[in-house]
């Protein structure tokens, strides 16, 4: 078991530091696995929510080389996706985690937001219609360089939106991260808009596992942890969670 080099409570908010970025997405993993073992104690499945990310490399590359989790039992989704990149795009957050976790092990299920369909209103609609048939269970997620958790970005996020699903535009420090990533040569080619789940979806949760490393999020981490809790920082709602754990590399610690 991986030991944190510091640990401290935000309101109902767990933080833990580690050492290096490897060790940061290690213990993420396996807070996430004794969840997901406790929750199958009571419940025939688990519904999964993931993140599509370079923050979450370790943690999935951890959660993919399991043996003893029973994925078979899992139902998974994915939290946000791009629109107009076309199916195959290899940044298309759905292609990102099919190939970091959900074509790895036997999930029972998985289900992709389609953000190329025709229809996008009947598109946000199907999809929260499956989040909504029973309990969530457990997300993995990171925040962005604005604050964001997953495309909800201060200038659009609502702690209070009663859509789970929504399309939503994304602003420029949104987009810029993705060029800092390596995921897009330049700021003109990344996506202006995109599907996402709301705040409200995510927090619905029964546990929260977010995963934030690098000295470029060291800014919202702080606004995160002592700014007010308030949509210009959508990431502040984590200090409302009952059962949230931030897990942070030195870097990402560095204003705390």
């Amino acid at each position: 078991m991986i030991v944190p080099i510091k640990t401290l409570k935000i309101d109902t908010l767990t933080v833990q530091v580690y050492n290096s970025r490897q060790d940061m997405g290690i213990a993420a993993y396996e807070l996430y696995k004794k969840h997901v073992q406790e929750l199958m104690i009571g419940q025939e499945a688990v519904r999964a929510i993931f993140a599509a990310a370079h923050s979450q490399d370790d943690f999935l590359k951890a959660l993919a080389d399991d043996t003893e989790i029973n994925f078979t039992r899992i139902v998974g989704f994915h939290m946000d996706e791009y629109m107009g990149l076309g199916k195959e795009a290899s940044q298309n957050f759905g292609n990102f985690l099919r190939e970091a976790i959900f074509s790895r092990r036997p999930f029972r299920e998985v289900n992709y937001i389609q953000s190329e369909a025709i229809d996008i209103t009947a598109e946000c609609k199907r999809y929260e219609e499956l989040l909504r048939q029973a309990p969530l269970d457990i997300v993995s997620m990171g925040i962005g360089e604005n604050g964001h958790i997953a495309f909800n970005d201060p200038h659009e996020a609502r702690f209070d939106e009663k859509a789970w699903v929504r399309q939503t535009s994304l602003d420029e420090v949104c987009r810029r991260q993705q060029v800092n990533d390596g995921e897009f040569a330049v700021l003109g080619d990344v996506p202006e808009t995109a599907l996402t789940l709301t705040i409200p979806a995510l927090m619905s949760c029964k546990k929260v596992v977010c995963i934030v490393p690098t000295v470029r999020k060291a800014q919202a981490v702080s606004q995160t942890l002592y700014g007010p809790i308030s949509e210009a920082c959508p990431a502040s709602v984590l200090r409302m969670h009952p059962a949230a754990t931030l897990f942070l590399d030195k870097e990402a610690a560095k204003l705390i």
